[in-house]
């Protein structure tokens, strides 16, 4: 007999198979982190976010923890920190939560990008800071912030800046009919008015480049010392001087977020058919259209205009609300 072993016959149960990379299963449990320390958001600088932790109001230094996905962290967000809240040099947290928001200020690059950007969270009130003259007012961007102010549901407040250089009673009779309420400001007057609108509030101030708008936050905040830019005297255009949105704390309470200078107002997130119900009067008499009516100037059978026919609404109010949807459809350098 040889000295060779018997062929031996394997089966099934045999076979080994290596399980291949990713097919671990992968939990869906998130940790609660009930632990987390409330903070709002002050300042955004390059993935690096400045909160105010805790009942203290102590600042931190925090990341974005990667569980929060694609979810943009803005200024004014009310978040949940975890990890070194001491706020020590070279401390950083993590957030790890955003908690819901009551407000939400969006744009767009142009109207045709469908890719939305959120620039603050929670604000009360937006005032929309627009000089009268150097340089000259662009009502129509004007338009475009009160859409957007209208529909994040945040009220608008229209503030007329260098009124020493020219009369602001053309540019205030233009949004008289709307019902916004205005405040003019000029060199050396009293922004008493002003602090008292912005007192015990959230406020985020927009505008574009050379309005003045840094000029305001300076007096508004003592030591804030934010960047002032000059107008260019050919093309009457403002130099950006702000890069990021961030809250400045008011002495006598409240916040103000001052943000950069914008050049245009996309409004692509916006659905021209909602805009009327920012305004009660016009939204009762919009339930007598047709179905698919814009409440635009060229509806054959528009509600609003049997209105003003029969005295019940105002025309020039209805115009300039007319205004506001045009506004929608155009650039605002146009």
């Amino acid at each position: 007999m040889s000295g060779r072993r018997p062929t031996r016959t394997y089966d099934e149960t045999d076979a080994r198979v290596r399980p291949g990379r990713g097919t671990r299963p992968r939990s869906k449990i998130r940790p609660a982190h009930d632990d987390a320390v409330p903070a709002v958001v002050i300042a955004v600088d390059r993935g690096r976010y400045t909160c105010l932790a805790g009942p203290d109001g102590q600042a931190v230094t925090a990341m974005r923890a990667r569980e929060l996905g694609r979810k943009a962290v803005v200024v004014g967000d009310r978040v949940g920190i975890v990890g070194d809240v001491s706020g020590d040099e070279g401390s950083l947290g993590r957030i790890v939560r955003v908690d819901g928001r009551t407000t939400v200020l969006r744009r767009t690059a142009d109207d045709d990008d469908p890719v939305e950007r959120v620039i603050v969270a929670n604000a009360e009130q937006m005032v929309i800071v627009t000089a009268v003259a150097e340089p000259q007012p662009r009502p129509r961007l004007v338009d475009r912030c009160l859409v957007a102010a209208f529909d994040a549901g945040m009220e608008p407040l229209l503030c007329v800046t260098k009124t020493d250089l020219a009369d602001p009673s053309a540019l205030l009779a233009t949004y008289a009919p709307l019902g916004v309420p205005a405040l003019v400001t000029g060199l050396g007057q009293d922004l008493g008015p002003l602090r008292e609108r912005l007192t015990s509030r959230w406020s985020v101030l927009v505008g574009h480049s050379g309005v003045g708008k840094s000029t305001l936050v300076n007096a508004l905040v003592p030591g804030a010392d934010r960047a002032i830019g000059r107008v260019n005297v050919v093309t009457g255009r403002g130099r950006h001087t702000s890069a990021s949105a961030v809250a400045l704390r008011l002495p006598d309470g409240g916040w103000v977020i001052d943000t950069p200078g914008i050049r245009s107002f996309g409004l692509a997130h916006v659905d021209p058919r909602h805009l009327v119900h920012a305004f009660t009067d016009l939204d009762v008499v919009t339930a007598d259209c047709p179905r698919g009516c814009t409440h635009g100037a060229t509806e054959p059978e528009c509600a609003l205009d049997d209105a003003v026919a029969a005295g019940r609404l105002d025309r020039a109010r209805v115009d300039s609300f007319r205004r506001l949807l045009t506004s929608r459809e155009r650039q605002a350098g146009d």
